[in-house]
């Protein structure tokens, strides 16, 4: 499970994407090498209904191309530049498939995967991402979410012993009931909904939801987070929030 004895797990929000190009393996692998437990991704689908490893609709920001993702095809999405945009460094940097994260997480066996599909996904959709999670026996240490309560939903038909997650980054007076009529394994909520509502960590897990926050990036945040008793920290600086853990629990050693 995606949890850390004594302290929230630190997951690599996009990877360590403050540091190296979101959704990209370098990303990915800064994070691992700077101390994750997990890393958190997006997947779309493209024209030929292939998932890509990308956050937004379209490869404007992150990519050296223009266009939606839904308009493209994997192999059109593949031969982007991911990386120049972000830095020199990280030319040639490819937008990541589904089976780069699979090979990802067989080479990395602690390693855990929150993964976001983005947008409404039809049960037919996921089926085929679970099923290459379970052939390469990975499924259990993936977390399959989603702000959209239909592709939750969608998740649990395709695949109900997947764990799943909804993420949230408004209130709405309904997520306690949404989360148990979705039977969902965790709550993701944004870090200023926690930081305005403070008893909603409390709220979820009394309700027997883990609770994972995103995006907390600096060191009042996590102290929030650590203070409220969340499960997991998403953050673009993993490395960072590692070594602030490091730090703490040294000090309470002293």
């Amino acid at each position: 499970m995606l949890l850390h004895p004594g302290r929230p797990s630190v997951v690599g929000h996009r990877g360590a994407s403050a540091d190296a190009p979101q959704n990209t393996l370098a990303a990915f692998r800064l994070a691992l090498a700077e101390g994750a437990d997990g890393i958190e991704t997006d997947l779309r689908l493209t024209a030929d209904g292939a998932p890509a490893v990308i956050h937004d609709a379209r490869v404007d920001a992150t990519t050296d191309g223009r266009g939606l993702v839904a308009d493209l095809t994997l192999a059109q999405v593949r031969a982007l530049d991911a990386g120049t945009s972000f830095d020199a460094r990280f030319a040639g940097q490819r937008v990541p498939t589904l089976d780069d994260l699979v090979t990802l997480l067989a080479d990395h066996p602690t390693t855990e995967l929150l993964l976001e599909l983005k947008g409404v996904w039809a049960a037919s959709e996921v089926a085929p991402v679970v099923r290459a999670l379970q052939d390469a026996d990975v499924a259990g240490r993936v977390v399959v979410k989603g702000f959209r309560r239909e592709t939750v939903e969608a998740v649990r038909t395709a695949a109900p012993g997947v764990r799943r997650g909804l993420l949230v980054e408004h209130p709405t007076p309904d997520l306690l009931d949404a989360c148990a009529r979705l039977d969902v394994w965790t709550c993701n909520p944004a870090v200023a909904l926690v930081a305005a509502d403070p008893g909603l960590v409390a709220a979820l897990h009394d309700a027997g939801h883990h609770v994972m926050v995103w995006d907390a990036d600096t060191p009042e945040e996590w102290e929030l987070c650590t203070a409220l008793g969340v499960d997991a920290i998403m953050t673009d600086h993993p490395g960072a929030l590692a070594r602030w853990f490091d730090a703490r629990a040294e000090g309470a050693r002293a």
